[in-house]
């Protein structure tokens, strides 16, 4: 007899790479006009990759960590039912690419707010070789580990108006091990819906001298949260000396969710903290 167990790694959303799959964009909303978008994937890798497509609902924990559920959580609207997408699967040739179209449908039904699911992209494995000897067998149940590497894609669709708004609290600074500077921090969110942006972290010297120390891409405080926990290094490369001056953070849009071409990203959140 033969147990087959299965591990099931779910890419969070700022990174949008796995294996040898590139998914381009990182996510999609639609708002506005927009009624159908196109995702670009590409296989990078030197084998032929099969991968079945499909919607799952996530929940986001504090931490930033996620988790699949079935029901939303209160103040959480699923976006699966309003969204159509072709084709389900795809084969990519080593470094063949492909689009996939996502369809907004219903969207007379849609009432204010903002409505959120992640299309899901599972490699399908290749078949183990014949006369592959290498699962383990105890007491004559063998078990075999079996990588299914998926990566998810947050779709979200925003009807009327945002009146989000972020803050930057809990902002905490050390040295790690004497030498790795480390930034540690709360988003809190309150309004209708997501956020969705890059973390920068400025020195200012005590002579007014301001040096990028640290940016993180991609850090998104989604419906329902209301806090958003996030910590990272800071470049120790800098030639700071962190013992005094201040440190600016800053959270601000990024410019491809800007919804005309030529806007700039916005600040939406920024705090101080004096060092030491």
């Amino acid at each position: 007899m033969q147990g087959l167990i299965t591990l099931s790694v779910f890419s969070s959303v700022e990174t949008k790479a796995q294996g040898n799959l590139l998914i381009s964009p990182r996510r999609l909303v639609f708002d506005g006009d927009k009624k159908t978008q196109e995702l670009n994937l590409a296989n990078t890798g030197k084998d032929t990759a099969k991968y079945l497509i499909s919607i799952v609902e996530i929940r986001m924990k504090e931490d930033g960590a996620f988790e699949e559920i079935k029901e939303p959580d209160p103040g959480q609207n699923f976006a699966s039912k309003y969204l159509r997408f072709f084709p389900r699967s795809v084969t990519l040739a080593p470094n063949e690419a492909q689009t996939v179209k996502v369809q907004l449908t219903k969207a007379n039904e849609l009432q204010p707010g903002e409505y959120r699911s992640h299309i899901y992209f599972r490699a399908i494995p290749n078949a183990a070789p014949l006369g592959d000897n290498a699962a383990a067998k105890d007491s004559g149940i063998s078990v075999r580990l079996t990588p299914v590497f998926g990566i998810t894609i947050p779709v979200l669709i925003r009807s009327g108006e945002s009146n989000t708004q972020i803050q930057l609290s809990d902002i905490a600074f050390k040295m790690v091990s004497d030498t790795v500077p480390h930034i540690s921090l709360a988003l809190k969110r309150t309004g209708n819906m997501s956020a969705y942006g890059d973390i920068i972290v400025e020195y200012i010297s005590t002579k007014g001298t301001v040096t990028e120390v640290g940016m993180a891409r991609g850090v998104a405080i989604y419906t329902p949260n209301a806090l958003r926990r996030f910590q990272f290094d800071l470049n120790k490369n800098t030639g700071v000396n962190f013992n005094d001056g201040k440190l600016h953070v800053t959270y601000v849009s990024q410019a491809s969710d800007a919804k005309q071409p030529n806007d700039r990203t916005v600040v939406l959140a920024e705090q101080y903290l004096n060092l030491p």
